[in-house]
């Protein structure tokens, strides 16, 4: 851990493609974040994966990964002939890179098979354990995808080592590219932290890891420092970045650390390059090492060396009994890491030989573990663990439980499995709905037509409600209405004073007509749009409305968005651009850049605008919004930060006023080509449309009850 190294290797093959766009113009707004995971990539299309999995034989799966846990191979022989503490990390990899701040990473994806994850520093040797599951992939096929299979295989390590578990939720589907649209970090360097404002906990949103590769910290404390008092800081940091609290965070790291060793049996020097920069005929493995055999005993990973508890393929206290048993002093590897040992160990403390051979070696802790010990926090917690044991096993199974399922968002999205029947409060619970029956929907838009609202004020109530979903963990949307409750009500973005307004026309039409108020709002939004059309707009029903008992304020405040291209809001300048972030956010909602362009143009022609700016038109929902936008008669000039100036080319006038996310659509060729498309005067009847299925995407992105 205490070398970086670039992680830009040149390609085996380095065809010249010439000089490409993103060389001339490298401040071009890159819309390819829009087209992540294109159909033509998946070469099972035609395979239904959630109706597949409902018919796994999920008892024999588990009893072949056993099978290879406890078959040792040669070519990577099993640490103590049991393969299980190597899944273990495997899952637990996958998993932690979920992170709270855009819900990006975590394990629903099967990201880990390909770069930058696939290669990770951090994530080293771990190309041998999904290919020792290869068998059992290849056995279950379209039954099973690897983003389940990688998440199942840790948990049935846990089990069959004696451990404490909640069980394991299906229904993940496999991604078959690289997901180039998540934000690692901008270090050029292994293991670089160019993240950080002037403190350690002025960590760069929304990265949760301290080092470029890593999944959480440095296990040698922070940049390779051995001071577990700083380790605690950057452990708190990051592992609530993931969702975790102190209780979860230690019951994780000393359950992880139950099982199984670290590997940094000699030189790191002698270790080969990561999967994706190794030679083709290596065929996708990576870090091969030079040194005596490369595996087994002589194996090199992480350069920390040695198991953390006598018995390392079996659940128990150990980790406890040995952290607060022993004082522990700091040594370095054979690798050159940090780490720690016990002063004076008992012989019945040494822990055997991965080889099973009567050689018997040192326990070690790493700085991170030492950290447990020396904040007074998590010290206290670590004592009344070591005091109910069960509690331990308890917290560590309902927090390994939500590390492994956080990004599968509701309960609604668990296919199959043997999980447990427990709701948790990170699920977002929302009771179930009733779908309105034809003669009830229409008496809920009778009242809707009959309010005093504005088709704004229900388009943007609708609009914010909805769009705080996020695809990246299945978070927020409409479903359970919690615009109407903390801390999301309080949001500016949301306009607080006319959100109230319009909420309590809507509790009152709820009251009256039996309907959700999640449905209610959604039902405001479409009859908005139609009163600004004419078209019709169909609604699907059946949502709850969530309690705030059931509503984590802390949680719910990460959703809230700091701009919104859509409506032009911003709260303040950011060191990236307006219109990069309303990408970031079509990105999370799964929209396309067509569904962007008209979702913008149709939103601006109807007069939604947090400022004003883009507000061209009579607020009908055609494309007369395009039609200006691509006018030649006014000339635009800046005024300040995110705001523009049009000026009637003849007359020098000031005519209108925009934003940056107004008028990239017409500045970006390929958006401006769009644009161009529903401009034309034979295609504003296209334009409502689409405006209408791009908008009725966005208000059921959360109903997984309907895909």
């Amino acid at each position: 851990m205490s070398e970086s190294k670039c992680p830009f290797h040149g390609a085996t093959t380095q065809p010249n493609l010439g000089t490409q766009n993103k060389d001339w113009w490298p401040n071009h707004l890159n819309l390819d974040i829009l087209r992540q995971h294109d159909a033509k990539s998946n070469p099972i299309q035609e395979i239904n994966y959630r109706e597949n999995v409902k018919n796994l034989d999920l008892e024999a799966v588990k009893e072949d990964i056993v099978q290879v846990m406890r078959d040792s191979k040669d070519w990577w022989p099993a640490d103590y002939g049991h393969y299980g503490p190597f899944f273990i990390r495997m899952t637990w990899h996958v998993a932690g890179t979920y992170r709270t701040g855009d819900g990006r990473g975590g394990a629903a994806t099967g990201a880990q098979r390909f770069a930058p994850l696939n290669s990770w520093p951090d994530n080293g040797n771990l190309d041998k354990a999904r290919r020792l599951l290869w068998p059992v992939k290849e056995k279950y096929g379209n039954d099973l995808s690897w983003a389940d299979l990688l998440v199942l295989a840790g948990n049935v390590a846990i089990e069959d080592m004696g451990g404490p578990n909640h069980g394991t939720a299906l229904g993940r589907e496999d991604i078959w590219h690289p997901e180039k649209d998540i934000y690692w970090g901008a270090e050029d360097e292994w293991l670089g932290d160019n993240r950080y404002g002037k403190t350690r906990q002025d960590l760069e949103n929304p990265l949760a890891a301290v080092q470029m590769g890593l999944i959480y910290v440095n296990p040698e404390g922070p940049n390779g420092n051995p001071d577990p008092a700083l380790s605690a800081q950057d452990v708190r940091e990051t592992f609530k970045r993931m969702a975790m609290n102190d209780a979860e965070t230690v019951a994780l790291t000393a359950g992880g650390h139950t099982f199984g060793k670290a590997h940094g049996a000699g030189d790191d020097g002698l270790v080969g390059v990561e999967p994706e920069g190794a030679s083709i005929e290596e065929q996708g493995f990576g870090w091969m090492s030079t040194f005596k055999s490369g595996k087994g005993v002589d194996a090199i990973t992480s350069g920390i060396e040695g198991p953390w508890t006598t018995n390392p393929t079996q659940w128990d206290m150990g980790y406890f009994d040995l952290l607060f048993k022993y004082e522990w002093e700091c040594k370095k590897s054979p690798a050159g890491a940090f780490q720690w040992h016990p002063v004076n160990c008992a012989e019945e403390d040494m822990v055997p030989q991965v080889d099973g051979s009567d050689h018997k070696v040192l326990p070690m802790m790493t700085t991170a573990d030492i950290s447990l010990k020396v904040d007074p926090a998590y010290r206290k917690i670590c004592e009344r663990f070591i005091e109910n044991p069960d509690e331990f096993g308890e917290t560590f199974a309902r927090a390994w439980f939500k590390l492994l399922h956080r990004d599968m968002g509701p309960k609604s999205n668990y296919v199959a499995g043997d999980f447990k029947d427990v709701d948790y409060i990170w699920q977002d619970p929302v009771p179930a709905g009733k779908t309105l029956s034809a003669a009830d929907e229409e008496k809920v838009r009778a009242a809707l037509e009959s309010s005093r609202l504005t088709h704004q004020q229900m388009v943007e109530t609708a609009w914010a409600s909805a769009s705080t979903f996020r695809g990246s963990d299945n978070r927020g949307g409409a479903n359970g209405a919690r615009i109407r409750l903390k801390p999301q009500k309080n949001w500016a973005v949301n306009k607080p004073g006319q959100l109230s307004a319009v909420l309590a026309v809507y509790e009152d039409i709820a009251a009256n007509t039996g309907a959700s108020v999640a449905d209610v709002i959604i039902l405001g939004g479409a009859v908005g749009i139609e009163q600004a059309s004419g078209a019709q707009v169909t609604v699907s029903t059946g949502r709850g409305d969530a309690t705030q008992e059931d509503t984590d304020v802390d949680s719910f405040n990460l959703l809230k968005p700091r701009a919104c291209g859509f409506r032009n809001y911003s709260e303040k300048e950011f060191a990236v651009s307006p219109e990069e972030i309303m990408l970031d956010k079509a990105q999370l909602l799964g929209i396309t850049p067509t569904e962007m362009t008209v979702l913008v143009g149709g939103m601006r022609a109807m007069g939604i605008s947090s400022n004003d700016d883009g507000v061209w038109t009579d607020g009908k929902l055609d494309n007369s919004w395009f039609k200006t936008l691509l006018s030649m008669d006014v000339k635009w000039q800046t005024a300040a930060y995110n705001s523009y100036v049009g000026h009637d080319r003849t007359t020098g006038k000031e005519v209108r006023t925009a934003s940056r996310t107004d008028l990239v659509f017409g500045s970006n060729s390929e958006l401006r080509a769009i644009v161009e498309v529903y401009a034309q005067n034979d295609n504003n009847d296209k334009f409502v449309h689409d405006f209408i299925a791009a908008w009725n995407k966005v208000m059921d992105a959360d109903r997984f009850d309907l895909k």
